[in-house]
């Protein structure tokens, strides 16, 4: 497990609940893996309340799964948690960009800008963890410059399920279209399309669909049957 630096001012359940959702998506903790409070508490130099209290968090948007007297678990990918979450995203950023469309300024357009030539870089050098993170930039850009920031907040809290699917892809697929997805998007917000820009969005939030054989096939132990 990665062990992140603790934020000032974040409560001991805020730093295990962070911790545990970059780990989870980003995979170090895998799918269907056992969670020890105890060892948890120990690498993160907390009680073990905080941690049982991030497992509970988790467990409410069921990406953890807690047995009593038995322990804890990362739950496997389960699709049809993957699918609400990409429907709730579709229905949230193609509202998005129809408002960046009106909203975007030229000093936007090159942050947008820079964020893509720096998600071409870490592609281009193997570098998945860095990319998700530019990409989960690139996405706030949106809600940003459309100011709905609270919006992206909120969504976060499922997106989970299937930002780890997005994690998965960037292992098990070779030619990722991530990077080519956003810098066309970036184009039809640049220039005002926001029809244009809305069916790219969905194409994009729809190519885990695309991508799903090649994930089971690679790592099968990691999904709900």
């Amino acid at each position: 497990m990665r062990v992140l630096e603790r934020l000032a001012r974040e409560t001991g359940r805020e730093y295990a609940l962070r911790v545990l959702k970059e780990n989870i998506v980003g995979l170090d903790l895998l799918p269907g893996s056992m969670l020890s409070e105890n060892e948890i508490a120990s690498c993160l130099n907390l009680s073990r309340t905080p941690v049982r209290e991030a497992f509970i968090e988790l467990s409410k948007v069921k990406i953890v799964e807690i047995y009593p007297q038995k322990g804890s678990v990362v739950s496997l990918i389960d699709y049809n948690m993957v699918e609400e979450a990409r429907f709730m995203r579709y229905v949230l950023e193609s509202a998005v960009v129809e408002l960046v469309c009106q909203k975007i300024t030229p000093d936007w357009i090159r942050k947008l800008e820079e964020n893509v030539t720096l998600q071409q870089f870490h592609l281009d050098n193997h570098r998945p963890e860095r990319l998700l993170e530019l990409d989960n930039e690139y996405h706030q850009m949106l809600f940003e410059i459309a100011e709905k920031t609270q919006v992206f907040v909120l969504m976060e809290s499922i997106s989970i399920h299937y930002d780890r699917v997005r994690s998965l892809a960037l292992k098990a697929i070779k030619d990722i279209k991530t990077v080519d997805d956003h810098r066309m998007i970036l184009k039809a917000v640049s220039e005002g399309n926001a029809e244009e820009a809305k069916r790219l969005m969905e194409k994009h939030l729809n190519r885990y669909k695309v991508d799903r054989e090649t994930m089971e096939s690679a790592y099968p132990q990691y999904f709900k049957a």
